[in-house]
């Protein structure tokens, strides 16, 4: 009797007892999905595309063709076009950020953000500029990172992988394994951690990171998290502070796919380095990051979704504050990899699934009888 007291204690606490999960699929054909973003007051979106394509969809029209102007990316490997994200004032200035992969002299690739004007008609990407370039390009088409957030200031955050060169993510003098803050425009902000400090990147507000696949705003807190990919375990979360390390590869709680020890590693607990908020023992693969602040479902209210490329769900954990209380994972049976997940104005999640016939994806609950 205890124990299915304590089975339906469970249920409500998750909201299953009330609720199941509804799907929707609103679009499929699409060529490994990365990200989308909503456009303001109407029923569409932008999504991208990695092999190099950029596309809006519309309740009523479906799939455009892609949009001109986007710039040409490296698509090898994990590489190509990755984040979009509309500016703050983009109901005003049009402005659309995007990240790729972009090759150098030397053949190999680096993480790159730009933005251009979306046009009227939301045909073209107009006067595309780059504003910002990860230095040194190391990378023959692995950990780009890429994603891309704006915090309450207009600062923008840029997570970049460090292309699979371990070592660079503790080096202050590159670019890899780091969380940089720029300006709207690219400029480096003057209050940034190591700004005025030599063979120290400016750009640079955290490190230690491994392949960052989730960047957002909590939009109860004010600040940024991110989460990042670990080698055989070690997926982690982290709240990422100005100048703070974040441990790889000295620091952490995985191993190598060989399943030896990670030969930087000095334990998962290191003196200077900071411990993750949340880590997963066995990776899921983690791919996008949505803080759930919508008021259609009472049941998701002050939720953190997370996709799962390798174990091929949707993981929701409950917060309490900056701690993680519960996980629950969501959509196994579907048997595919999320890639992108987003809380949509209309209250729904939006996921994007990542496959050579890639799916968009609506999820809600319906009430149970």
């Amino acid at each position: 009797m205890r124990r299915f007291a304590m089975m339906i204690a469970l249920l409500l606490f998750s909201g299953l007892l009330h609720a199941a999960l509804k799907v929707t699929q609103l679009q499929d054909k699409l060529e490994h999905p990365w990200s989308l973003a909503f456009l303001p007051g109407e029923q569409s979106m932008l999504i991208t595309e990695r092999p190099g394509r950029l596309r809006l969809w519309q309740q009523d029209k479906g799939l455009s063709a892609p949009i001109i102007g986007v710039p040409q990316v490296y698509a090898e490997g994990q590489g190509g076009l990755l984040e979009v994200l509309l500016a703050p004032d983009f109901a005003d200035s049009r402005r659309v950020y995007l990240s790729f992969a972009e090759v150098g002299e030397n053949g190999k690739a680096g993480t790159a953000v730009g933005y251009g004007r979306l046009s009227a008609d939301n045909r073209r990407l107009e006067n595309f500029r780059v504003i910002f370039r990860q230095q040194p390009k190391l990378s023959v088409g692995n950990h780009f990172g890429g994603k891309l957030a704006f915090d309450r200031q207009g600062y923008l955050f840029i997570a970049l992988g460090e292309n699979n060169q371990r070592p660079t993510a503790q080096d202050l003098d590159k670019l890899q394994g780091k969380i940089v803050r720029l300006t709207a425009d690219g400029a480096i902000p003057p209050d940034n951690p190591f700004v005025g400090q030599a063979d120290k990147g400016a750009e640079i507000w955290s490190y230690g990171h491994r392949n960052p696949q989730g960047l957002a705003l909590n939009p109860w807190s004010g600040v940024i998290w991110e989460h990042e990919h670990g080698p055989r375990g070690g997926d982690e979360i982290n709240i990422p502070q100005a100048g703070k390390n974040y441990g790889w590869p000295i620091a952490t709680y995985g191993i190598n796919y060989s399943g030896l020890a990670i030969p930087e590693s000095q334990g998962q607990k290191v003196a200077g380095t900071e411990q993750p908020l949340h880590y997963w023992p066995v990776s899921p693969g983690i791919s996008g990051m949505a803080f759930y602040d919508g008021k259609r479902f009472a049941d998701w209210q002050g939720a953190l979704f997370i996709g799962a490329l390798a174990q091929e769900a949707l993981i929701r954990l409950t917060l309490q504050g900056d701690k993680v209380i519960a996980e629950q994972r969501l959509l196994e049976e579907r048997g595919e990899r999320i890639r992108e997940v987003r809380t949509g104005p209309d209250g729904y999640l939006y996921l994007l699934t990542d496959s050579s016939n890639g799916k968009l994806l609506r999820v809600g609950l319906t009430e149970k009888s």
